[in-house]
């Protein structure tokens, strides 16, 4: 891997700015491999060498994946003049550099949503050519029907003439709660396919993106770092 210079690792990693960084470094509060660290340009090899801030290691990660519960009014933007946005609900311990939604969920839409710096990660899962399943669970105002269902199944045509794929769709609990889950991601594409059966979205919550399920612990506003098996998951699911 390609060396780096030691003020540059410790503001990626700890989310810092780069003054921050040389600031540990001058007071002598970063080690390397155990000596103490004086050059701010030092050069590391992050993924070989052991470095420690303040007396804690520090575990290099080349990139971070975190799942975030959306909850409502909230928008899926890296910035918004008008919203709070999905960074701004990240804590500061899991914030870094680069950071953005893989995906977007409507304002209103609540759930999974999949936060990260690595753009050829984020490319993956968001390429139609990958058909990435993401599961949703909706409220409809109506009844689903079995026509519904099959209409649903078999790739419903929803305004302007525009064709959808076939989706998975099963009622669920309820006659107007539905579990839908889509291989592509058109433009307020459940609502639309709602209102082509002459229905509308009351709630939408997606649950799952590839295989991985949102964890149910995590309340509405809260997120954790996806661990390095379920990252696997997602991975092995996209290839």
């Amino acid at each position: 891997m390609q060396k780096q210079r030691l003020d540059k690792f410790l503001s990626n990693q700890l989310n810092i700015s780069r003054n921050d960084a040389k600031e540990l470094i001058k007071k002598r509060l970063v080690t390397v491999n155990g000596g103490t660290a004086k050059l701010f340009d030092m050069k590391i090899d992050p993924e070989k060498d052991s470095v420690s801030a303040e007396g804690k290691e520090i575990k290099y990660r080349e990139h971070i994946y975190i799942m975030l519960n959306k909850p409502a009014d909230v928008v899926c933007a890296t910035r918004d003049k008008l919203s709070e946005t999905v960074l701004e609900l990240i804590p500061e311990e899991l914030r870094r550099e680069g950071l953005f939604p893989a995906g977007r969920l409507d304002k209103d839409t609540v759930g999974f949503v999949l936060i990260t710096d690595d753009g050829g990660f984020a490319h993956d899962i968001l390429s139609p050519r990958k058909h990435v399943d993401k599961k949703y669970f909706a409220v409809l105002e109506k009844n689903i029907t079995e026509h519904d269902i099959e209409l649903l199944k078999s790739g419903i045509t929803i305004d302007k003439g525009e064709k959808c794929l076939p989706a998975e769709a099963v009622t669920a609990g309820k006659q107007n709660e539905i579990f839908l889950t889509l291989r592509e991601g058109k433009y307020h594409q459940v609502k639309r396919m709602a209102e082509a059966l002459g229905n509308k979205v009351l709630y939408l919550k997606r649950i799952s993106i590839g295989g991985l399920a949102l964890d149910e612990s995590l309340k509405e506003g809260e997120s954790r770092e996806i661990t390095k098996e379920e990252l696997n998951l997602l991975k092995k699911y996209n290839n």
